[in-house]
């Protein structure tokens, strides 16, 4: 019998971390950290990181656990994140994954692997960041550009497979070494929650947030990182760090850093939410026009009905 598995995907800002924490509270779980810049001591505001009081008493992992100065790949994540789901399971807990890097998500749903022979760690993280940044689109017709034949075999949402064929292409020169990294189904007996809402809610929402993380001291946050002399590291190529980085160095005013760190964070909710659509199987829960204290009783009752499913 599989062993179970809550995830909870969704957009930033759309109210993950407090169904975690309602999840894990109600069925005796832990949560487990899926987001790509909270495992980064010092960034704490801008990546909207659960604060202690937030917790409510529930353990934690896989936050705070590199230094912003490191590097840190989906590969590295799979490892960290499997040994703690076992560790949580011999303890008889559920574990309760939580966050919005979908490729992170997914090479642990899906046990995907990394081939030694056609990997290179850096750049697979370089095309995450552009595809994070740019878009599913713009990282699609990149692979144009390298090999239109393959280009067309691929959806432009599928970013895992477009990710893969050009770092094999990369490390190969071709895609001749090429071939399936990903199970198609789970080792866990998957829960998968997705939180979503209206889009214009959600955008004033996240504008909301950027104003919220800046009266509690985002700009000195960052400052703190830049003098400590980070720079050029995945850590502060997140939406939060990057645009202050620019005002730091003189390339925008404060005012225009803002405005760019909000247009940033609401491009990249819309990019969140098309990738979980196309890439995972998830139960929506739409949140629109009130909280998520007012979905959270329905969202238990849905994964109470599949751990007793599980169960029998």
């Amino acid at each position: 019998m599989k062993s179970p598995l809550v995830v909870i995907v969704g957009p930033t800002a759309v109210g993950k971390t407090k169904t975690s924490v309602e999840i894990a509270k109600a069925f005796s779980g832990e949560v487990i950290n899926s987001d790509s810049m909270q495992v980064y001591k010092d960034l704490d505001i801008g990546t909207a990181k659960i604060k202690e009081e937030e917790k409510e008493g529930i353990l934690h992992h896989l936050f705070d656990i590199k230094s912003p100065f490191e590097d840190y790949s989906a590969a590295e994540y799979q490892v960290d994140a499997k040994r703690v789901i076992h560790q949580i399971h011999e303890k008889g807990r559920l574990p309760v994954m939580v966050g919005g890097t979908g490729l992170y998500i997914r090479s642990v749903t899906h046990d995907y692997q990394f081939s030694d022979a056609t990997a290179d760690s850096a750049y697979r993280e370089e095309l995450e960041r552009f595809g994070e940044e740019k878009g599913a689109e713009a990282l699609h017709d990149l692979l144009k550009e390298k090999n239109e034949e393959r280009a067309a075999q691929i959806h432009p949402n599928n970013v895992r497979r477009v990710i893969r064929a050009l770092e094999i292409i990369h490390t190969n020169g071709s895609l001749d070494q090429e071939h399936s990294h990903e199970h198609q189904v789970s080792s866990y007996e998957l829960i998968t929650i997705g939180l979503t809402m209206d889009r214009e809610e959600l955008y004033d929402r996240i504008n909301h947030r950027v104003d919220l993380m800046m009266e509690e001291g985002l700009l000195e946050e960052v400052q703190a990182l830049y003098e400590a002399g980070v720079r050029n590291t995945q850590a502060v190529q997140a939406i939060g760090y990057k645009e202050l980085y620019d005002y730091f160095e003189g390339n925008c005013t404060l005012d225009e850093a803002i405005v760019t760190l909000k247009r940033n964070s609401r491009r990249y909710a819309k990019r969140q939410l098309t990738w979980f659509r196309h890439q995972m199987d998830v139960e929506w829960f739409d949140v629109t026009g009130g909280t998520i204290d007012e979905k959270i009783p329905s969202i238990l009752r849905y994964v109470a009905g599949k751990l007793q499913l599980e169960s029998n």
